[in-house]
């Protein structure tokens, strides 16, 4: 199903405008959610970015280093067609810092380094701000702005954006070509296990979206915490998480499929287990892959979110999300976009 395909939950957008037209007009900023320690041998990088995958400037820090690429880490991918700031660590092992102000690559600036006790991991932050600019925008801005306030109120059915799937979502074929017995290279693996997983995913959101619970509870409801990994039901839908829900402390959640049986249940479950039979073939090879059942809300609600029109034809959003989230998810409410 591919990003087109999905049920909206407002109606169709009422916009319809260009998004990165500059990199400029993408921009974002990682937030961790911790400082660094100040000590050790892991010097920890503030960098902006402009144009530029972020693997490609792990290994471009660890050649100015010298340091083998493995030495370099990051928490996360950020957008190539963007200007983004995120934290890198480069282990020196002992070595002083090089002059990180003479850092080859103009796209690239290293605004500040200090230095950590640790690595730093994948998925190891908190979330991203954003501003992004949208331009040439066409359509009801009236009806526009009304979507806006519901995305504040409400927020938004929390989708894996098209990046998740490669060019032309081509990553599900591909991981079902590799369930199908088609070797792939071990890096390729973990993106094709994560395109089925988000593909089985978005079905089942589509589906409670199309039914206007993806906000809501359905029977045998499993809840996810707000800002964690954590969940908890089935329970019976009372006051307290009723309040719980609308202030988004909670939300419902979706599988992540893999090992074991969904924790849903009645309603819920009956609804998951129909997904999974008609992508049996990429259920059971996660199955296979030995990936574990986990959750993932259905439900993103962006923080702090504000808007202004710069002139007649282009709209500014500034929001926050948490780590795992697709501000393109966003975006598609309000504007189809080229």
């Amino acid at each position: 199903m591919s990003d087109l395909e999905l049920p909206y939950a407002y109606g169709n957008p009422p916009l319809a405008a260009v998004l990165r037209s500059a990199p400029e007009d993408f921009q974002v900023e990682e937030i961790l959610g911790y400082d660094a320690d100040g000590e050790g041998e892991h010097a920890l990088l503030w960098v902006e970015k402009r144009g530029s995958n972020t693997d490609w400037v792990a290994k471009e820090l660890a050649r100015f280093a010298e340091v083998p690429p493995l030495n370099v880490g990051y928490a996360g991918l950020k957008d190539r067609h963007a200007v983004t700031r995120q934290t890198f660590s480069v282990q020196l092992a002992g070595k002083p810092d090089p002059d990180w102000s003479a850092f080859p690559h103009a796209e690239v600036k290293v605004l500040a380094a200090t230095r950590h006790k640790r690595k730093l991991k994948r998925g190891a932050l908190r979330g991203n701000r954003f501003v992004l600019v949208l331009r040439q925008v066409q359509g009801d801005r009236v009806v526009a702005e009304q979507v806006l306030q519901q995305i504040a109120q409400r927020g938004v059915p929390n989708y894996f954006g098209e990046q998740r799937f490669g060019r032309e979502g081509g990553n599900v074929a591909q991981a079902r070509a590799m369930f199908a017995g088609r070797r792939v290279d071990r890096d390729k693996r973990h993106f094709l296990l994560s395109a089925a997983r988000s593909h089985i995913f978005n079905a089942v959101l589509a589906a409670r979206v199309e039914q206007g619970v993806w906000d809501s509870p359905m029977e045998g409801e499993i809840w996810s915490l707000a800002g964690s990994r954590s969940w908890f039901g089935p329970e019976p839908f009372d006051a307290t998480l009723s309040e719980r829900l609308a202030r988004g402390d909670i939300h419902p959640s979706g599988p992540l499929w893999g090992r074991g049986e969904t924790p849903a249940q009645a309603d819920a479950r009956a609804l998951e287990d129909a997904i999974a039979a008609a992508n049996a073939d990429l259920a059971e090879g996660l199955v296979a892959a030995k990936m574990d059942q986990e959750r993932r809300p259905l439900r993103m609600i962006p923080q702090n979110l504000a808007w202004r029109w710069l002139g007649d034809d282009a709209l500014e959003l500034s929001f926050e999300l948490q780590a795992g989230a697709y501000a393109t998810t966003v975006v598609r409410e309000l504007a189809t976009t080229a």
